[in-house]
């Protein structure tokens, strides 16, 4: 059984997140969306939040499971025992960063393979740090996130 461990912050999960890990849920028995804490990028929502807003916009996929995380990533998978870790690439900019945590991670765990996919052409310029800037200012978002996601982030800036 092949299981993935698809890593990120997630601050908020977009559209184009939930595009990879439905092509993926087709391709492998086990998916784990692993949220992670990242304090360093100060995200707007607690680990959490983002880690039920995940896991209500995935709930239609009976084979991943939506879990927070505060370790190293090699560490993490292999506590789930995955063999695999999924990354998305948008652009050809977020290649070289990717690579070299590819070579690390297969350092630190290699049997762990990095596969790498890329969203749907109608995604391949949505980001997490674009959509709540552009929240935060009132713009459209409808097309970029889920429903539950969008008032989430409407009622975090509110709040803000």
């Amino acid at each position: 059984m092949n299981t993935v461990v698809y890593p990120g912050t997630f601050d908020p999960i977009t559209n184009g997140h939930i595009d990879l890990v439905e092509r993926a849920a087709r391709m492998f028995d086990h998916i784990i969306l692993a949220v992670a804490e990242s304090p360093k990028k100060r995200p707007l929502f607690d680990m959490d939040t983002r880690v039920d807003l995940a896991k209500d916009v995935l709930s239609h996929l009976h084979n991943v499971e939506v879990v927070g995380f505060s370790n190293l990533l090699a560490d993490f998978v292999k506590e789930k025992r995955a063999n695999i870790i999924l990354r998305g690439l948008r652009a050809v900019s977020d290649f070289e960063y990717e690579f070299q945590l590819a070579n690390m991670n297969r350092v630190l765990a290699p049997n762990v393979e990095s596969l790498f996919l890329t969203p749907a052409e109608k995604y391949s310029f949505v980001s997490s740090t674009i959509v709540r800037e552009v929240s935060a200012l009132g713009g459209d978002i409808s097309t970029l996130v889920n429903p539950k996601v969008a008032a989430a982030l409407k009622k975090a800036h509110a709040q803000a």
